[in-house]
């Protein structure tokens, strides 16, 4: 009777919170300014990087069309789905009821193809900010566009504005771009000119660098994974804007809705003043070399000259490529040249330090907390270094920078992020001298100051947070503590106290997090004016900690948190955050799990490798801890093998399996078949070697050991040991013989065309020498 009693009282709760949303958001609303705006989504053949291939639109273009509300309006948006899939739209950066946030599944239903939804909330804000699908991969083929919400009262002069949406642009079929990744192919950083080949670390004299990174199971420092043939402003490489005049003042409204493109951003002539952040107001710096982390946005003034146009280029994060938009008439004043990095340079300065890499991004026990165990394990170990720098920014919250003592007190102290801090244009402090700290020194937010105080009263209870960034790149899965979104349980928030956020990376990759329908305090040297944003970029083998409190009045439903670069969310770097509240009536018929599930999908994959020694075709089908393989290998000596296996992932580098081998009892003859039961494991050891080791169904053990490395571009060594013994303990032994064996082993090369074709040549000690072409599919 009881349990009937409190079911009724929830299921009241529930019909009440969500009638009182409903009239919030679709009663009546006479009394405000309601401003409409509709977007088609089509897929339409498109041109970029002068091919044509398949995208999606938004109303026809790509970018979609910037909506453009004022603060205080009423927003109603119609979004139609002409396309042939399901698709959704994303708010990015808007506060909104949680129905409208945009994530399909988790708080609203996805878009049919052939239906409209209607999205309609209040504007609380003003800004620069964008939308975008959720759906899968659907925003790295075209679905984007940019918002932007003009304050009730201008507090900044200019003269014109202009919206500049930043993109990367790929000809592949996105899905493709990540079975790519997940099968380990290395084409594209050989593409884009950005691997780190043997001969060029060993002319560099990285070699001891690069066997410590092998040690712990990577390759080498890794920027971005993609190879894009054209990065866009606007939809273009180069654009023109001349109809800006002398004297102009012109906000530039630049958002970074690449897919998973970080930028450093640069300006012709004098500095521009950088004026807000994520659609919020900071304090004005005159800043030039500015990097964007991918989902944010920056606005800057800019001052047209007398006598030219100013060139603004964006170069991609690995100087992969660039591109430049042009603001007035006459001579070009040129943006500044940002060179590629020193990849090689960053390992031999990362081997010097006192790091340790390879946290597990797939935990042997998911549900086990070990966070703690994982920070103190991995990583540049920052408490250490803490205790050595005397400063920790946690503890800044109190600290005054326009208070003289406070400022005198900072220039004594000596951090990491501190190294190129730009405050009030070139006043600079003294980085820790410690080898390789100056590293990722550039990845900071000290040069953003809100105008406000934005901390929290300090008798709120606060709850700690840590989220350790873990990831793996040759499986391609990405996570939090060493566990997918898959496998996570929800983070429960509570309105009535400070959430606090310690990101710990643990990867060599930038991670831009984002939080949907919050702005958090990213704590920095400015303490109580830290900055408020909806992203924050977070650099390799650095601590970020942000707060939030509460959710400016729409304290409801579930919330996605997840990095931003559009394959790492796919790989399972997400959580999603709970004020555990009845979810939505209107969600009933949509699961949450459908959602959670894209981060755990199926992928396969081939290889046929065709000489004139031998014929062999590997097929595999993965997710996260399954695994199927079937392999099958023919010599030109009528030596036939067959196997096929299902493999268990206990963790990144451990796997169990069992199945079942086939072969030819006598080479030469095809005529009987011997099929035997196999078990055992596979193991990715330190200095990334494959160990395969199995017993049959006839009791012999066998061991085996592959190893491939690239030691010019495109050009990559191979070889494979396989040794199996038989002690008789199934078999009959030959007269005066305590055991048998069978040694095979395999030596080669392979020389990379494209993606997916190299030449090849190898010796098989069964079949001899051979060439011939590998194809991957």
């Amino acid at each position: 009777m009881k349990t009937k009693i409190i079911s009724i009282f929830l299921i009241a709760l529930t019909t009440i919170v969500f009638a009182q949303e409903k009239q919030v958001t679709e009663g009546n609303i006479n009394n405000l300014p309601v401003r409409e705006h509709t977007i088609t989504l089509r897929e339409a053949t498109v041109n970029k990087a002068g091919k044509d291939v398949m995208g999606m639109t938004v109303n026809g273009t790509i970018p979609g069309p910037t909506l453009a509300f004022t603060e205080g309006e009423y927003a109603v948006i119609y979004v139609k789905n002409e396309m042939s899939v399901e698709t959704s739209v994303h708010w990015h950066g808007l506060l909104l009821p949680n129905f409208y946030d945009g994530v399909p599944y988790l708080n609203t239903p996805p878009i049919e193809p052939g239906h409209t939804q209607k999205y309609e909330f209040l504007i609380k804000q003003s800004g620069t900010y964008w939308y975008h699908s959720h759906t899968m991969l659907q925003e790295q083929s075209g679905v984007y566009g940019s918002i932007v919400i003009q304050p009730k009262e201008k507090s900044l002069e200019y003269d014109k504005e202009l919206v500049l949406m930043l993109s990367d642009w790929t000809n592949e079929k996105p899905m493709s771009v990540l079975k790519n990744l997940k099968r380990g192919n290395e084409w594209y950083g050989i593409k884009k000119g950005t691997a780190t080949p043997l001969n060029k670390v060993i002319a560099r004299g990285a070699f001891g660098a690069q066997l410590n990174f092998w040690r712990q199971r990577m390759e080498g420092a890794d920027i971005a994974d993609v190879y894009y043939p054209a990065f866009l402003i606007n939809g273009e490489e180069n654009i023109e804007y001349a109809d800006f005049k002398p004297g102009e003042k012109v906000r530039l409204r630049i958002i970074d809705g690449g897919a998973s493109t970080s930028f450093w951003m640069t300006f012709g002539g004098e500095d521009p003043l950088l004026v807000s952040a994520d659609g919020l107001d900071v304090i004005p710096v005159k800043k030039n070399k500015t990097f964007i982390g991918i989902a944010e946005a920056y606005d800057f003034i800019v001052t047209i000259p007398e006598d030219g146009k100013i060139e603004f280029k964006i170069t991609a994060q690995d100087g992969s490529g660039t591109a430049s938009a042009f603001l007035g008439t006459g001579k070009v004043l040129k943006a500044q040249e940002i060179p590629k990095p020193d990849k090689i340079g960053m390992m031999m300065k990362m081997a010097k330090m006192d790091m340790k890499m390879g946290a597990h991004a797939l935990k042997y026990r998911p549900s086990k907390d070990e966070r703690f165990k994982i920070k103190a394990e991995y990583g540049m170990q920052m408490d250490k270094m803490d205790g050595e720098m005397k400063m920790d920014h946690s503890k800044m919250s109190g600290m005054d920078m326009n208070k003289p003592k406070d400022t005198m007190a900072m220039s004594k102290m000596n951090h990491s992020n501190m190294t190129g801090m730009e405050m009030k244009k070139e006043n600079t402090m003294p980085a820790m001298k410690m080898e390789g700290m100056d590293l990722f020194a550039e990845y900071n937010y000290d040069y953003l100051k809100s105008p406000e105080k934005t901390n929290y009263d300090k008798n709120v209870p606060v709850k700690e947070v840590l989220l350790n960034l873990t990831g793996n790149m040759n499986r391609y899965i990405w996570s939090m503590n060493g566990v997918p979104l898959s496998e996570a349980d929800n983070i429960k928030i509570n309105n009535k106290e400070v959430t606090r956020i310690t990101f710990n990376n643990l990867t060599m990759m930038h991670h831009p997090m984002h939080l949907h329908g919050h702005f958090f305090r990213v704590i920095n040297i400015n303490g109580d004016y830290s900055p408020l944003k909806h992203t924050v970029n977070v650099p390799p083998m650095q601590k970020v900690t942000l707060e939030f409190y509460g959710n400016n009045g729409d304290e409801a439903g579930d919330w996605f948190f997840h990095c931003h670069i559009l394959y790492h969310m796919m790989g399972g770097m997400a959580r999603v955050m709970s004020y555990d509240t009845p979810r939505d009536p209107r969600m009933d018929e949509f699961p949450a799990s459908k959602i959670i599930a894209e981060t755990d999908k199926w992928y396969s994959w081939g290889l046929a490798d065709i000489a004139s020694n031998n014929t062999a075709i590997n097929l595999t089908t993965s997710n996260l801890r399954n695994q199927f393989n079937a392999s099958f290998e023919y010599g030109w000596n009528k030596n036939l093998e067959g196997e096929f296996t299902y493999e268990r992932y206990l963790h990144d580098y451990l796997r169990v399996f069992g199945g079942v081998n086939i072969e030819n009892e006598t080479r030469g003859s095809l005529d009987k078949l011997n099929t035997t039961a196999v078990v055992g494991l596979r193991y990715l050891t330190p200095y990334l070697f494959n160990l395969d080791v199995r017993v049959d169904n006839k009791l012999r053990p066998r061991i085996g050991l592959g190893r491939s490395i690239m030691i010019f571009p495109k050009l990559s060594v191979f070889g494979y040991y396989e040794y199996q013994i038989d002690l008789g303990f199934v078999n009959t032994l030959p007269t005066n013989k305590d055991f048998t064996s069978e040694t095979v082993w395999s030596a080669g090369a392979e020389y990379m065309l494209s993606r997916n074709f190299s030449l090849m040549a190898s010796y098989d000690n069964r079949f001899g020498a051979g060439g011939g072409l590998s194809v991957r599919f």
